[in-house]
């Protein structure tokens, strides 16, 4: 085995630990919070930051209400194609944010396809009350497009 063939490797392996580490923290952190906490809004830094715990049938921000079967439709796609992206993808930034991505699309998918809906609980009183995989997701797409913009003004420079 080539040097190059190893080290591809071990960045799979690399993105793969991303991937269960994303899906392990957001199930274990809603089961936390659903079994011992149970439904309602517990501050947790008075006027900033609260855990809510919200049943969301729809997609980010609440858009798309009661819409489960079609999303997780469209979330078993879109890991398919991330998951071929990330099998021939280059770049190690771009292999975080695809892993980042799969990994926050499998916990939400998870929720949809065993309660019907995606437990949220992280309420920062100005914005949408989200979870782990929802930040995973929104993380790693910030990274792909810093990666495609960069890629873009690399390809315009020459």
């Amino acid at each position: 085995m080539s040097q190059e063939e190893g080290h591809g490797k071990a960045e799979r392996r690399g993105y793969i630990l991303i991937i269960l580490s994303v899906v392990i923290l957001d199930q274990l952190s809603k089961y936390l919070i659903k079994t011992r906490l149970g439904f309602g809004s517990f501050p947790l830094i008075d006027n900033l930051l609260y855990i809510t715990i919200v049943r969301n049938t729809g997609a980010a921000f609440g858009m798309f209400k009661d819409t489960n079967f079609l999303l997780t439709i469209i979330t078993v796609i879109l890991i398919v194609f991330a998951l071929r992206y990330l099998l021939i993808s280059r770049g190690k930034l771009l292999g975080i944010a695809l892993s980042l991505i799969v990994g926050g699309a499998v916990g939400n998918l998870i929720d949809r396809i065993m309660l019907g809906h995606v437990v949220d609980f992280i309420d920062v009183n100005y914005w949408p009350v989200f979870n782990i995989a929802d930040s995973a997701v929104s993380i790693g797409i910030a990274i792909l497009i810093y990666c495609i913009i960069r890629k873009q003004n690399h390809l315009t420079q020459r």
